[in-house]
Protein backbone atom coordinates (compact mmCIF):
# COMPACT_ATOMS: atom_id res chain seq x y z
CA UNK A 1 0.00 0.00 0.00
CA UNK A 2 1.06 3.41 -1.07
CA UNK A 3 0.13 6.73 0.95
CA UNK A 4 0.82 10.10 -0.47
CA UNK A 5 1.10 13.44 0.61
CA UNK A 6 1.44 16.30 -1.09
CA UNK A 7 2.89 19.92 -0.41
CA UNK A 8 4.39 23.22 -2.11
CA UNK A 9 1.48 24.70 -3.37
CA UNK A 10 0.09 28.31 -2.92
CA UNK A 11 -0.12 31.70 -4.19
CA UNK A 12 2.02 32.95 -7.08
CA UNK A 13 2.02 35.95 -9.35
CA UNK A 14 1.80 34.85 -13.08
CA UNK A 15 5.52 33.92 -14.79
CA UNK A 16 6.59 32.90 -11.28
CA UNK A 17 7.39 29.30 -10.37
CA UNK A 18 6.47 26.78 -7.46
CA UNK A 19 8.18 23.27 -6.97
CA UNK A 20 5.46 20.49 -5.81
CA UNK A 21 6.59 17.61 -3.56
CA UNK A 22 5.13 14.18 -2.73
CA UNK A 23 5.98 11.96 -0.10
CA UNK A 24 5.59 8.63 -0.75
CA UNK A 25 4.79 5.55 2.10
CA UNK A 26 5.92 2.18 1.62
CA UNK A 27 8.30 -0.23 0.81
CA UNK A 28 7.58 -0.43 -2.83
CA UNK A 29 8.04 3.22 -3.77
CA UNK A 30 10.03 2.59 -6.25
CA UNK A 31 8.67 -0.02 -8.21
CA UNK A 32 5.77 2.25 -8.78
CA UNK A 33 5.10 4.76 -11.78
CA UNK A 34 3.75 7.94 -10.33
CA UNK A 35 1.94 11.43 -12.07
CA UNK A 36 0.02 14.51 -11.02
CA UNK A 37 -3.23 15.44 -12.26
CA UNK A 38 -4.76 18.68 -11.89
CA UNK A 39 -8.48 19.82 -11.25
CA UNK A 40 -9.89 23.29 -11.56
CA UNK A 41 -13.35 24.44 -10.01
CA UNK A 42 -16.11 23.13 -12.36
CA UNK A 43 -13.47 20.85 -14.74
CA UNK A 44 -12.67 17.30 -14.53
CA UNK A 45 -9.46 15.82 -13.40
CA UNK A 46 -6.77 16.71 -15.84
CA UNK A 47 -3.24 14.53 -16.26
CA UNK A 48 -0.11 16.67 -15.88
CA UNK A 49 3.20 14.65 -15.80
CA UNK A 50 3.77 11.18 -15.32
CA UNK A 51 7.34 9.55 -14.59
CA UNK A 52 8.72 5.92 -14.61
CA UNK A 53 10.35 3.69 -11.86
CA UNK A 54 13.64 5.32 -12.70
CA UNK A 55 12.82 8.60 -13.82
CA UNK A 56 13.90 7.54 -16.95
CA UNK A 57 10.90 8.00 -18.80
CA UNK A 58 8.60 11.16 -18.50
CA UNK A 59 5.57 12.26 -20.33
CA UNK A 60 3.57 15.88 -19.80
CA UNK A 61 0.18 16.71 -20.76
CA UNK A 62 -0.02 19.59 -23.72
CA UNK A 63 -0.87 22.57 -21.63
CA UNK A 64 2.24 21.94 -19.65
CA UNK A 65 5.00 20.66 -21.66
CA UNK A 66 8.41 23.14 -21.68
CA UNK A 67 7.24 24.68 -18.79
CA UNK A 68 6.57 21.86 -15.63
CA UNK A 69 9.16 18.90 -14.96
CA UNK A 70 8.54 15.65 -13.19
CA UNK A 71 11.10 13.80 -11.38
CA UNK A 72 11.44 11.65 -8.30
CA UNK A 73 13.77 10.79 -5.69
CA UNK A 74 13.48 6.49 -5.32
CA UNK A 75 15.96 7.35 -1.97
CA UNK A 76 14.08 9.84 -0.20
CA UNK A 77 10.43 8.30 -1.40
CA UNK A 78 9.11 11.63 -3.44
CA UNK A 79 8.25 12.79 -6.97
CA UNK A 80 8.28 16.62 -7.96
CA UNK A 81 6.81 18.75 -9.48
CA UNK A 82 8.23 21.93 -11.04
CA UNK A 83 6.53 24.34 -12.42
CA UNK A 84 7.91 27.04 -14.49
CA UNK A 85 6.61 30.59 -16.16
CA UNK A 86 3.14 29.32 -14.32
CA UNK A 87 -0.02 31.20 -16.24
CA UNK A 88 -3.69 31.96 -14.36
CA UNK A 89 -4.96 29.03 -15.76
CA UNK A 90 -2.93 26.71 -14.40
CA UNK A 91 -4.85 27.26 -10.85
CA UNK A 92 -6.03 24.13 -9.86
CA UNK A 93 -5.70 21.78 -6.99
CA UNK A 94 -2.73 19.64 -8.21
CA UNK A 95 -2.95 15.73 -6.93
CA UNK A 96 0.04 13.59 -6.56
CA UNK A 97 -0.93 9.69 -7.95
CA UNK A 98 0.96 6.12 -8.21
CA UNK A 99 0.28 3.41 -10.20
CA UNK A 100 1.95 -0.14 -9.82
CA UNK A 101 2.25 -0.98 -13.56
CA UNK A 102 4.55 1.35 -15.07
CA UNK A 103 5.47 -0.23 -18.22
CA UNK A 104 3.16 2.65 -19.39
CA UNK A 105 2.39 6.40 -18.46
CA UNK A 106 -1.61 6.56 -18.54
CA UNK A 107 -3.68 9.94 -18.60
CA UNK A 108 -6.77 8.29 -17.30
CA UNK A 109 -7.10 8.91 -13.65
CA UNK A 110 -8.99 4.84 -13.74
CA UNK A 111 -5.60 3.99 -14.57
CA UNK A 112 -3.98 4.78 -11.32
CA UNK A 113 -4.15 2.99 -7.93
CA UNK A 114 -3.54 5.53 -5.23
CA UNK A 115 -3.93 9.51 -5.05
CA UNK A 116 -2.47 11.93 -2.45
CA UNK A 117 -5.38 14.32 -0.59
CA UNK A 118 -4.35 17.38 -3.10
CA UNK A 119 -2.43 20.84 -2.97
CA UNK A 120 -3.71 24.14 -3.99
CA UNK A 121 -1.91 26.15 -6.20
CA UNK A 122 -2.94 29.40 -7.33
CA UNK A 123 -1.80 31.79 -10.06
CA UNK A 124 -2.74 35.53 -10.30
CA UNK A 125 -2.57 38.03 -13.25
Amino acid sequence: QVQLVESGGGLVQAGGSLRLSCAASGRTFSLYGMGWFRQAPGKEREFVAGINWSGGNTYYGDSVKGRFTISRDNTKKTVYLQMNSLKPEDTAVYYCTARRDDTTIPISTDAYDHWGQGTRVTVSS
